[in-house]
């Protein structure tokens, strides 16, 4: 299989992704990587390690698209940038996936663009597993693809999430849950209770009813739909609370001798709660409803952020993932 990796894009680029890319190759067999970027920087990252250089090949590319471009116009005018380059490999069927930490939109544009939605699909929606308290996690849309949407739109990505936690979880029969303000039917706003109306009429998911925010890691349900634009500020809440957590837990820590033995002593079990909620952990988001794979890391993301986005990208590539939700959703 072969990933084309967005080499420039992100916070730590290329350190991070390059990195990241060496090391998905140690834990992944039949992987190949196509590098994407300023081939000469690319090359003086890569003479910091060992690697198989048959299954590392570099894609030029001179234009770099940042976090505080306009989306479209970067998309229209910056051609030959790494973002879009690695989508065009992805298009021309040089390289089954595609992952980039870069500009959001910009990714989402050039995606929707080149690869156009699989016959059927109303909006792609950027799809994210949430860490829950009883298993592998819990799937999360629409997390930024679509601030403004439909009744219509929603229930199409409870489909895909439904599709999506089967072909790669596993979960037979997936619950499905609409976030809300309560879990009343009548509870919400308009969009959410036309929405409710037709998940309910839904014969392609078990629909679970609404579901508040205090419960979507409980594990009780395994996919929650909402608007992007709801999705997007629930995750970044998410996130920061997790970092402001650990930033008081880490002060608290230091004020004296007898927090930092406890400490020491807690040091595996705290461990295990930071890999747990690390949003490196759980690789990249993808756009769901595209005709090819195109995953989005985090922008902030280290080489094991990378490393972690290529194994998701690897398993959507053996699944076969694309064309088994185009089964479900291509409509004559």
């Amino acid at each position: 299989m072969k990933i084309a990796l967005d080499a420039m894009s992100g916070d730590f680029a290329p350190v991070s992704t390059v990195k990241g890319a060496v090391e998905a190759l140690n834990e992944i067999e039949n992987l190949e990587i196509i590098l994407v970027g300023k081939e000469s920087i690319i090359e003086e990252e890569l003479k910091k390690y060992k690697y198989d250089t048959k299954r590392i090949e570099i894609k030029n590319a001179n234009e770099i698209i940042e976090m505080t471009d306009d989306p479209v116009k970067a998309v229209r005018e910056k051609k030959d940038s790494s973002m879009n380059v690695c989508i065009d490999l992805v298009k021309d069927k040089m390289a089954q996936a595609s992952v980039s930490c870069g500009n959001t939109g910009a990714l989402l544009a050039s995606s929707q663009l080149k690869l156009k939605r699989i016959k059927g699909v109303l909006r792609p929606a950027i799809a994210v597993l949430f860490p829950n308290k009883k298993d592998q996690g819990t799937l999360f849309l629409d997390l930024g693809a679509n601030s403004d949407s439909k009744p219509e739109f929603l229930n199409q990505f409870a489909t895909m999430g439904s599709k999506y936690m089967e072909i790669f979880s596993g979960k037979k029969n997936p619950k499905v849950a609409l976030l809300n303000i309560g879990e009343e039917e009548t509870k919400g706003n308009e969009l959410t209770r036309e929405t409710h109306n037709l998940l309910k009429q839904n014969k392609d998911i078990n629909f679970h009813g609404n579901i508040e925010s205090t419960k979507i890691m409980d594990g009780e349900v395994d996919v929650v739909v909402t608007d992007g634009y709801t999705g997007n500020v629930l995750l970044k809440t998410s996130e920061g609370i997790g970092k402001f957590i650990f930033h008081i837990v880490k002060e608290s820590i230091m004020e004296s001798w007898i927090s930092k033995v406890g400490a020491l002593l807690m040091k595996g079990a705290m461990k295990k709660v930071k890999k747990k909620i690390d949003a490196s952990e759980y690789g990249g988001a993808i756009f769901l409803g595209l005709s090819e794979l195109s995953l989005k890391a985090h922008g902030n993301s280290d080489s094991r952020a990378i490393k972690n986005a290529l194994k998701v990208a690897s398993k959507f590539i053996e699944l076969n993932f694309i064309e088994e939700l185009r089964k479900t959703m291509e409509v004559e």
